[in-house]
């Protein structure tokens, strides 16, 4: 019995690399979806300030629910604190900065600046994890926003809101810096606790600071005159946006290197253009097809790219053969 544990508990931790690139990829496609769906909500009923809100408090509402029934564990005052980090840079800034970024420019121009996180991503990796910048990861990166970008101009033709704000695009842009900083200074406590109970926690927190600010706004709202499309809208971006896309994205955190989670960025543009086209609301081109090359290619040049362990063995090895050689002469 204990082997067949054993066994069971070595198979997933051989396929925690590929379990850990499908969550990303979920997580990334929940995303891609949501820009559309979340600025439609945000035309008709609610405004960038409530749907924060609604992110915050939903997502800590189904974390504390959860949390009653997986297994409680004690997080030190020092980890809260850093928690507190967590939230400000992954959930307070990135949020108010892209929902209320949102409200204000196109889809089409917040899709184009999301291309911006995996390079801050690297950028930031590289200053505070010490990761080398490779030929290969720096590759990845330029393709992928190629790609990204190309696909995300590719729609802007038929785009009826095609004109953005540049205080929206700044807004997003600041978005994705605060993400970058969050994978880079945060990503030991994603390791260290469960996905649940970091999650818990950040979300507590950072509804802890936007509420007492939005709350007054949010009860103002009249809740019978919104749409019920608006309301099923707001609901796939709590719950799918938030709470899965969250859970789906720390398990992949919990594996992969920032550089790698911030590369699946590219996704959410070539998801949003598939279901388009898949849906019939949209048709390739060559030049879609194209760009959705190049988003893969980039996407799998970064994984491939070695990180700061795969050098420091490479270098370990060098060292054993050549001390092996120096014992033989």
């Amino acid at each position: 019995m204990q082997r067949k544990i054993y066994i069971i508990k070595e198979k997933m931790n051989n396929n925690r690399p590929l379990i850990a690139h499908i969550c990303i990829f979920l997580a990334c496609a929940f995303w891609g979806l949501m820009a559309p769906l979340g600025k439609d909500a945000m035309t008709h009923g609610i405004t960038g300030l409530d749907m924060v809100s609604f992110r915050v408090a939903g997502g800590a509402l189904l974390f504390w629910i959860t949390s009653f029934f997986t297994t409680r564990e004690h997080v030190p005052t020092k980890d809260k604190l850093m928690l507190i980090g967590a939230g400000i840079f992954g959930l307070v800034c990135n949020q108010c900065c892209y929902t209320v970024g949102l409200s204000i420019t196109s889809p089409i121009n917040s899709s184009v600046v999301t291309t911006s996180m995996p390079i801050f991503a690297m950028i930031l990796s590289a200053i505070i994890l010490k990761e080398p910048i490779t030929g290969k990861k720096a590759l990845g990166v330029l393709f992928g926003c190629t790609g990204a970008v190309a696909l995300v101009m590719s729609s802007a033709s038929a785009a009826s809101d095609k004109v953005g704000d540049i205080r929206g695009d700044l807004l997003c842009m600041a978005a994705q810096l605060s993400f970058a900083l969050y994978l880079a200074l945060f990503s030991k406590l994603v390791r260290k606790y469960s996905v649940i109970t970091v999650n818990k926690w950040m979300f507590t927190w950072a509804s802890l600071i936007i509420l007492p600010f939005t709350l007054s706004h949010v009860t103002s709202i009249e809740f019978g005159a919104v749409p019920t499309q608006t309301w099923l809208e707001t609901g796939f971006v709590v719950f799918f946006g938030t709470y899965l896309g969250y859970i789906l994205m720390m398990v992949g955190q919990s594996t992969l290197r920032p550089t790698v989670v911030g590369v699946y960025n590219y996704v959410q543009p070539a998801v949003s253009v598939t279901v388009s086209i898949l849906t019939g609301m949209g048709v390739m081109t060559l030049q879609k097809g194209i760009a959705i090359l190049l988003v893969c290619l980039g996407v799998w040049l970064v994984i491939k790219s070695k990180s700061k362990a795969d050098m420091e063995r490479e270098k370990a090895k060098e060292q054993v053969a050549a001390d092996t050689q120096s014992t033989k002469e």
